[in-house]
């Protein structure tokens, strides 16, 4: 099964990929790394390809072995093994528009592993003071997680704030980059 987009290119290509959070979906187009998924069940999957599909044109095609996933198999495994604190891949933004993208882009760039910042700090990097709320919308609506580390953003208070893939996720990717400690059990 070979899906197309509209322009005749391989729509995308997916695989699950084992992970310390638990199954993750990858997603890949010819341009970059388009989405990653959280507790990738069959039915999670599923419902995130389905999505996926309509967004891009064509539906994902399964293929685990393809070369547009290889390098973020790679870097995924070299992050939860430690030995990886920054991203060097190709990233297909094509899911994310407008303020949303520059929020996720400022946080890609700008926010280091082992570093957090707060929503309405983020929201002044991108030139817009007064829209913590928003860049709260912009972590929720992030189709890249982990590789644009949404989980990096906490309240100004102190508090974790909400996460996309669970709290304890959240926790597990701080704890792991040194910012909270490991958990106990």
């Amino acid at each position: 099964m070979n899906a197309t987009a509209q322009d005749g290119r391989t729509a995308a290509v997916w695989a699950v990929v084992d992970s310390d959070i638990g199954p993750l979906l990858l997603v890949a187009t010819d341009d970059g790394l388009v989405a990653v998924g959280f507790h990738a069940t069959e039915a999670v999957r599923d419902k995130t390809l389905d999505r996926l599909g309509s967004r891009l044109g064509a539906e994902p095609v399964h293929a685990p072995d393809s070369p547009l996933l290889a390098g973020p198999t790679a870097q995924l495994r070299e992050y939860f093994a430690g030995e990886r604190h920054d991203f060097d891949l190709p990233l297909d933004w094509s899911l994310v528009t407008g303020f949303n993208r520059q929020v996720l882009r400022e946080l890609a760039a700008g926010v280091p592993y082992g570093a957090v910042v707060g929503y309405g700090d983020l929201a002044r990097r991108v030139g817009s003071p007064g829209a913590a709320q928003a860049v709260g919308l912009a972590m929720g609506a992030n189709p890249l997680p982990v590789v644009v580390p949404c989980h990096r953003v906490v309240e100004s208070d102190g508090g974790i704030g909400g996460f996309g893939g669970g709290l304890e996720t959240k926790r597990q990717l701080l704890a792991l980059e040194g910012v909270l400690p490991q958990p106990l059990f």
